[in-house]
Order: C-alpha cells, then sequence, then structure tokens
C-alpha cells in the first residue's frame, strides 16, 4: 500500500476521533442537564420488566447501588462522559480515554440499555452503547491520538506515564515520522 493511501487513512481515523469527540461533547451536555441527575434511577428501569432474569438481576444490583445516591452517580456519568469528549476532541491521553470510553460504554450497555434489550419478538437493535465500544478498539489500534492531536507532543514528556498517551510511531506511521503527505 501506498505511504499516501496509508497516511490518508490515518489522518481519517484522526478526524474520526474528533467527530466521536464531538458526539460524545453532546450526550454529556445532556447530562449535565438537571433533568438527568433528578431521574437517572429511572433511566435503569425504564425497560426492567420485559428483560430476561440475569439481566434483571444485574440491573438490581445496579439500582441497589445508585439508591445511595443518585445524583453523585449521575455527575460521575457527565464527568467522564465530558473528559471522554475533551479526550477526544484533542488526542489528548489517548490511551487512558479510549480504555475509560470502552468501560463506561460496557456498563451502559449492561445497565441503561439493559445488554441491548428488551428481548421480545420484533427488536432490532443490540444497543449503540456496544458499537461505542468497537468503535474505541478501532481508535485504539489505530493509533488515533497522533494525528491530529496532543498526543504525539505529550507522549515524549511524560515518561513513565506515557503509556497513558499514543506513542510515537516509527515507519508504519508515515504522517508522524514525516513520510506522508
Amino acid at each position: 500500500m501506498s505511504t499516501n493511501v496509508v497516511s490518508w487513512r490515518l489522518r481519517g481515523m484522526g478526524i474520526l476521533r474528533i467527530v466521536f469527540g464531538l458526539v460524545w461533547a453532546i450526550d454529556a451536555s445532556f447530562k449535565w442537564q438537571p433533568g438527568f441527575a433528578d431521574n437517572f434511577t429511572h433511566y435503569l428501569t425504564g425497560n426492567l420488566a420485559g428483560d430476561p432474569g440475569f439481566v434483571q438481576a444485574w440491573i438490581t444490583l445496579w439500582i441497589n447501588i445508585v439508591k445511595g445516591d443518585p445524583q453523585v452517580f449521575a455527575y460521575l456519568v457527565a464527568s467522564a462522559e465530558t473528559a471522554i469528549a475533551i479526550g477526544l476532541i484533542f488526542g489528548i491521553f489517548s490511551h487512558l480515554t479510549e480504555v475509560v470510553g470502552v468501560l463506561l460504554a460496557l456498563v451502559i450497555w449492561t445497565t441503561a440499555q439493559g445488554f441491548g434489550g428488551p428481548y421480545i419478538p420484533g427488536s432490532t437493535d443490540i444497543g449503540a452503547a456496544l458499537i461505542y465500544v468497537l468503535v474505541f478498539v478501532a481508535l485504539f489500534l489505530s493509533s488515533a491520538g497522533l494525528y491530529y492531536g496532543v498526543d504525539r507532543y505529550l507522549s515524549p514528556t511524560l515518561r513513565r506515564f506515557s503509556f497513558l498517551a499514543e506513542g510515537r510511531c516509527g515507519v508504519e506511521c508515515p504522517l508522524v515520522s514525516g513520510q506522508g503527505s
């Protein structure tokens, strides 16, 4: 594959990362609205009745945990989504952002989205959060934080914490190494 094609694709992954970050920023802005914190427990119980027993047991466990102080959990989710949005948009601490993004998306998928339920005839959706997991994995595997991001400058200064950011690339990353157009 020519260097120009590789370079174009890698830049595309950087743009995808930024656009995905904007999606998370919009979603985070909804989480900062008072209605989200006021109804946080309801988001977990929404489709509980139509779910299989194992899903009901899992979600009930989370409901019991959240009942202690739902607003704290709501603000934790809002803060996490905001941090993910910032990390994606600016390409900063990309590895940390992508791992936290996978974990948060899995928590959302297994709780608020009930593992993609409801499990009834005619269901046509597995839940968007599971797809978000795959996007985070793709961003991680493509080193998307290096393209149009701060990580390419930040990583060398982090020393032993450089694993939190996208590291420098060698020959396989022509855009970063200066070989691409």
